[in-house]
């Protein structure tokens, strides 16, 4: 008998050590961290990655997310908005859109456990419901205050969008809370703004259609001018070639001239010079008994002819 009680006693310390094994263990799921919390002595500053983790009974584990979570305010059942959740923001000209929108968000490993201490204990996920949505309403709702209607409903949506995606990751971080992403997926206003918009757009594009057009036509202008500099300057250039060709055309022409000026004038030198030298010769070869001799060969044996006196003349030309 007493064997049989010492085997149940020793039966029920191994089942309570397993059971209360059991409860000391925590397990973190991936993507997570969790905070150590002692109920003695606070927050030790421990924190423990994902898996599984042996934990004293004195201590509390609250889990934060650091890998990305996607959270939803829409009127649409869609994700963890599972009411309608969208909601108005003010405009600097007095309207009201109202908005869907969704943003990625995480809790910054390095200040989690300070993160814990500043929301006293609560989880990832109350601190989601209770603080960051919220206050995402809340500061999206400051960027567009600064923004007419048309600008939140137009063409500047994507500039307030970055610049709302700027604001909140500044308001977060010191609460060490990481914003990714904020996005706008649905905004829409009432029947009359939508009008105004609408007309606002109509004039954008038209003005639009005209600086396009007069930017057409001062382009087609400065083309034309170059166009007609270029043929000018053609003109211009042809102009230049001609007036060259004919100053040199009358350069040859002068040359020419000149050429055949000295070539007569040379040519009247020679024959002079020839003419001279032939009457030379013949003046040297000249002799009285020569003169005398050509006298005689040219008489023809006639009578002198008289006229006049009696004194006879001989004609010494036949």
């Amino acid at each position: 008998m007493k064997g049989k009680l010492g085997a149940i006693i020793f039966g029920v310390l191994i089942f309570g050590a397993i059971v209360f094994s059991l409860m000391c263990l925590e397990r973190v799921p991936a993507g997570y961290v969790g905070v150590v919390y002692n109920f003695s002595t606070g927050v030790s500053g421990d924190v423990l990655t994902q898996g599984w983790h042996f934990v004293s009974p004195t201590k509390k584990v609250t889990t934060y997310s650091i890998g990305i979570e996607q959270s939803y305010l829409t009127s649409e059942d869609k994700g963890d908005s599972k009411k309608d959740e969208s909601f108005n923001i003010p405009t600097s000209d007095g309207k009201t859109v109202k908005v869907n929108l969704e943003f990625s968000y995480r809790f910054d490993t390095e200040k989690v456990a300070d993160t814990f201490v500043q929301f006293k204990g609560r989880s990832g996920e109350e601190v989601k419901n209770t603080f960051i949505k919220p206050k995402v309403i809340a500061w999206t709702q400051e960027v567009s205050a600064k923004y007419p209607v048309t600008d939140i409903f137009g063409d500047k949506r994507t500039e307030i969008n970055s610049e709302l995606d700027t604001y909140l990751k500044e308001k977060f971080e010191p609460y060490g809370i990481i914003i990714d992403t904020v996005n706008f997926t649905d905004i829409s206003v009432d029947e009359e703004t939508a009008a105004a918009i609408q007309k606002k757009v109509t004039a954008q594009q038209e003005l639009e259609l005209a600086n396009i057009e007069a930017q057409t036509a001062k382009i087609q202008a400065e083309k034309d001018k170059e166009v007609a500099l270029i043929a000018a300057e053609q003109e211009k250039e042809v102009a230049l070639i001609a007036a060259e060709q004919e100053k040199e055309k009358a350069a040859i022409e002068a040359e020419r001239k000149q050429i055949a000026a000295e070539g007569e004038a040379e040519a009247l030198r020679i024959k002079s010079e020839a003419e001279a030298q032939a009457n030379q010769r013949i003046s040297e070869t000249l002799t009285p008994q020569l003169i005398e001799k050509q006298k005689i060969e040219k008489w023809n044996g006639g009578v002198p002819q008289v006229q006049g006196n009696a004194t006879p003349i001989i004609d010494m030309t036949e």
